[in-house]
């Protein structure tokens, strides 16, 4: 991170989440956001792309490699969308209301950044920033297009809508981003299935494992 332009810890990044949660208004968020993402440097982009490899690790190779370039897409592609619109000042133009759960995002958020590790509180916040930027000021998943899940079924725009195969499975998972993602949960996915007749630890853990292992959290 470029220290010079912004020492950041948690409690810095507390006081913007207070400020983002406190935001109405798409262009204005979407403006704030920048000014916060664009503080990072791209190496802290690829350090992220590393600490998701190395995640992944005990994947197949083939699934690895779709993991990893489509999550390499989302990061690179939402880092550019984002510096270009602030650049071109698009954001001055977005004046629509931003959804209204968008406070209790920024809330999860400050509490998931909220650890004594600053490095890793960093790392983590861009994630969030970015993801917010796609829900929240772009209205598009805050997982890319084509992302892949296990089984095949993947991240879907069809007919202008958005779906998504683990949309309604991770509302138990403090962390996930399904709560809050415009997606639609893709109709009779075909891929996972949570275990049968098992106990509240087993389904969470279940669903953990999808948070954990295909929602990218940094």
């Amino acid at each position: 991170m470029n220290h010079g332009k912004r020492n950041r810890d948690s409690h810095t990044i507390a006081d913007a989440c207070i400020r983002l949660a406190s935001i109405h208004v798409r262009g204005e968020l979407g403006k704030a956001i920048a000014d916060l993402v664009l503080t990072y440097d791209p190496k802290d982009i690829n350090q992220m792309k590393v600490n998701f490899s190395n995640k992944i690790e005990t994947f197949s190779p083939d699934y690895k490699k779709e993991l990893e370039e489509s999550i390499a897409a989302f990061l690179n592609g939402t880092y550019q969308t984002l510096r270009l619109m602030n650049q071109q000042g698009s954001f001055a133009t977005m004046l629509e209301p931003v959804w209204e759960n968008a406070g209790t995002y920024w809330d999860m958020v400050r509490n998931q950044c909220s650890s004594d590790d600053d490095a890793k509180n960093l790392l983590r916040f861009l994630k969030y920033l970015l993801s917010g930027f796609c829900m929240f000021v772009q209205e598009i998943p805050g997982h890319p297009v084509g992302m892949p899940f296990p089984g095949g079924d993947k991240v879907d725009y069809i007919d202008g809508k958005y779906y998504c195969p683990v949309r309604t499975k991770a509302h138990d998972v403090d962390a996930a981003l399904c709560p809050f993602c415009p997606a639609l949960q893709t109709p009779e996915i075909g891929y996972l299935k949570p275990p049968v007749k098992a106990s509240k630890h087993r389904k969470q853990e279940y669903i953990k494992n999808i948070y954990d292992y295909h929602h990218f959290n940094g």
